[in-house]
């Protein structure tokens, strides 16, 4: 193998009726970028392959991050038949027959390297199908997912097959890609170097992308034309964000909103905010997502947020876009300053569990109206002491259901508002204490 990775140029890489993708396609495990934690000689790829021992894998990455081209590798590194298939287009009854060929090649010495693209669409039933040809080693399972395998695939697939994740291409990683480009093309891209860094963001950590704009470019330039960012933009046009609304992109980013709000990080918070919005998040579960940071992390720290929260998702309703999403940043931002506080939410909480493990106790009967003769026979409501009568409007009655005793759920902190609440309550159970001396 050539150590200059720009040396060597294969019959495919001369071929320029193929993409400039498939002809960048790396010929060896060792020339694939940006996954040196898999691929790397010290990788799990590079482990397994030493160890002569092989077993099903899923790749979980980003597009364009050197999945398939992995797999490839893979199988010819280790000598094994490649079978692929897309589980877009692919039923029962493709699967069967790949299983069948597979068995046939394993009857005269060989085994499959079975690649399965976009595992994950396929369902629970067809996931199953695969269990019984990965045990008795018909096939070593290789599938690939942009989706979080502990979602979408079964629990019986994934204890038999080893999860690899590929990270997204960082910028160096991209930048080396557009130099072996360069390299198979015999000409530099026509484009400034702040064109060629902002090409290097817009990719957004994909390999394939990056290419298929470098691409463009070339097809694109006149004779000594170089491009600066703003002809750039409007050559390639913006991709849009890796974000799939239902999956991995939508929870991590809506995540990464909730805990830059709880964080006291209004930056952070519009950023994210941002990032959603830009990738055509629905905004209605933006704005219910904000009502629910209020509750949970801010409360009664600050009553204020509960009402700002609901005031930016009504705005956002009655403006629609792109007027009501500056709503929503107001909100980010008014509850990422807010005192925070989850006494309440704790509180919720550990009430919850008391009226799950307690039961249906029965309240003191003096605090239950008794509209009926029957009800004040039994002592409904009798002995009840009305609060408004009594000296500071407190009475110190006992509550909770006499076999619980009474009990302690909410703590407010000393910030914002509660701190006045912890105050009120600190008084309260001094003159709880006092009547009931006195009693």
């Amino acid at each position: 193998m050539a150590n200059d990775l720009f040396s060597a140029t294969t019959d495919l890489q001369m071929d320029k009726t193929k993409p400039l993708a498939e002809r960048m396609r790396p010929q060896h495990l060792s020339e694939v970028i940006g996954q040196e934690h898999i691929t790397g000689p010290e990788g799990a790829l590079s482990r397994m392959i030493a160890s002569g021992s092989m077993g099903s894998m899923i790749f979980w990455g980003p597009p364009g991050t050197g999945k398939t081209t992995v797999a490839r590798l893979l199988a010819n590194e280790t000598e094994l038949a490649f079978e692929q298939i897309s589980a877009i287009f692919s039923g029962v009854s493709e699967l069967k027959k790949v299983f069948e060929s597979a068995r046939a090649r394993r009857m005269s010495g060989r085994q499959t390297l079975l690649f399965v693209d976009e595992i994950h669409r396929f369902n629970r039933a067809q996931q199953d199908s695969f269990l019984p040809v990965m045990e008795d080693g018909t096939v070593i399972l290789v599938g690939a997912t942009t989706e979080n395998p502990s979602f979408e695939l079964n629990a019986a697939l994934l204890s038999r097959a080893r999860v690899l994740t590929f990270h997204s291409l960082d910028e160096k990683s991209l930048a080396t890609i557009l130099e072996r480009a360069e390299k198979i093309e015999g000409k530099p891209l026509p484009v400034d170097e702040g064109a060629r860094d902002m090409l290097v963001r817009m990719a957004d950590g994909d390999g394939r992308a990056v290419l298929t704009m470098a691409e463009e470019l070339w097809r694109a330039a006149r004779t000594g034309e170089v491009f600066n960012e703003t002809t750039l933009q409007e050559i390639v046009q913006q991709r849009a964000a890796i974000y799939d609304k239902g999956q991995d992109g939508h929870y991590n980013l809506i995540s990464a909103l909730h805990k830059s709000v709880r964080g006291s990080d209004p930056d952070a918070a519009l950023y994210y905010l941002s990032r959603m919005l830009d990738a055509g998040e629905n905004p209605h579960y933006i704005g219910r997502r904000l009502v629910r940071m209020a509750v949970e992390d801010i409360g009664l720290a600050d009553p204020q947020a509960l009402v700002i929260a609901n005031a930016a998702k009504d705005a956002y309703d009655y403006l629609g876009s792109p007027e009501g999403e500056l709503a929503f940043a107001q909100a980010c931002i008014y509850l990422a300053t807010a005192p925070k506080s989850n006494a309440g939410y704790v509180a919720f909480n550990k009430a919850m569990r008391s009226a799950r493990q307690n039961g249906s106790l029965m309240p003191p009967k003096y605090i239950l109206n008794a509209p009926t003769k029957l009800m004040k026979q039994e002592g409904y409501n009798e002995g009840y002491h009305y609060d408004h009568d009594e000296p500071d409007a407190f009475s110190g009655q006992e509550y909770f259901p006499e076999k619980m005793g009474h009990q302690h759920y909410y703590d407010p902190p000393e910030r914002g508002f509660e701190r006045e609440i912890k105050k009120r309550l600190e008084w309260w159970e001094r003159l709880r204490k006092e009547r009931n001396r006195q009693k």
